[in-house]
């Protein structure tokens, strides 16, 4: 199983869109995918579950992460495999290709959670207690995907928040990958290297947690990659990039920490302006090859691949 956390600081950037439709693709390939929606805005839950469904499957059911990550430590009274769902109607389309996508739903409440959390660091009497704390809230996500129900995934997407909260941290701590969505624009690519150094810094920390005094027992050192940059929403004139959007790729390219995917997908408000309304994403829906199909393919090539993941190449 490879986990992948989807962030960016910036939002409106096709987060969810690039997360639910390469999910897609990957189970459209035979693969076992797991999505999970840690972004309150719900929105990949809703590309999969209609409003109304989500509130009496989901919601009243208490059958989403916010209770997962309300428990004292979380997980502790909630197991994460309790809280998986596989949504009908992809999985409907996806039939006879041996692929599977199923979802942990996320909750509008979940904006309150990060506040909970950082709240549950405190009170600490000694550093070491405070260290402790420290991993296994943080370690969390990490410790509940190794229980064996997870074994038969292949591939989990983690849609994050567009921030760096605890809950964000704790997928970074889960994640073997960071795959950063990007619009070729000044605000969505001026982030990208503090996001890195974010991530490094979480890294560092929680690493040498792990190592005081010779080890934290439960606890093993974490070494997410930044899998790359890959632009989304891109705008495309005579089968080129627009120059002005060209400039931002190779000023990412040529001067940032983050490496940059070859692949890209263009804007297509004719592919994603309904998403969600369907319950199926665009990618499973599309009759025919066309271009952001396509671009869709190349990037499941490119991520697949550099997860040495099977369906990498077609």
């Amino acid at each position: 199983m490879r986990v992948v956390a989807v962030m960016n600081y910036k939002g409106g950037v096709g987060k969810t869109t690039l997360t639910a439709n390469l999910g897609a693709v990957a189970a459209s390939r035979g693969l076992r995918v797991l999505l999970l929606d840690l972004d309150p805005q719900t929105n990949l839950t809703f590309s999969f579950y209609s409003i109304d469904d989500w509130h009496h499957q989901l919601k009243d059911n208490n059958r989403t992460i916010k209770q997962w990550y309300e428990d004292e430590v979380p997980g502790r009274d909630t197991p994460l495999a309790g809280l998986v769902v596989t949504p009908e109607r992809v999985n409907k389309v996806l039939d006879g290709t041996g692929g599977r996508v199923d979802l942990i739903s996320s909750h509008l409440g979940l904006i309150d959670i990060d506040l909970e959390l950082a709240a549950r660091l405190g009170g600490a009497t000694t550093i070491e207690t405070s260290k402790r704390k420290f991993l296994d809230l943080h370690g969390c996500l990490r410790h509940a995907l190794r229980d064996d129900h997870f074994a038969d995934y292949d591939l989990v997407l983690i849609d994050c928040a567009p921030n760096f909260g605890i809950v964000t941290k704790t997928a970074i701590v889960a994640s073997e990958q960071v795959l950063v969505p990007a619009k070729a624009d000044y605000l969505s690519t001026l982030g990208l290297d503090y996001l890195v150094g974010n991530c490094a810094e979480l890294v560092t920390q929680f690493n040498d947690f792990v190592n005081h005094r010779g080890g934290t027992q439960g606890h093993r050192p974490i070494d997410p990659g930044i899998l790359g940059v890959v632009f989304t929403m891109v705008q495309i004139y005579s089968q080129q990039v627009t120059l002005a959007q060209h400039a931002y790729i190779e000023e990412v390219r040529l001067n940032s920490r983050v490496p940059v995917l070859n692949s890209k997908i263009r804007n297509s408000p004719r592919h994603f302006g309904d998403a969600g309304e369907s319950g199926v994403p665009a990618m499973l829906r599309v009759a025919g090859r066309d271009e952001v199909v396509r671009e869709f393919d190349h990037l499941a090539d490119e991520v697949l691949s550099a997860l040495s993941l099977p369906g990498g190449r077609r």
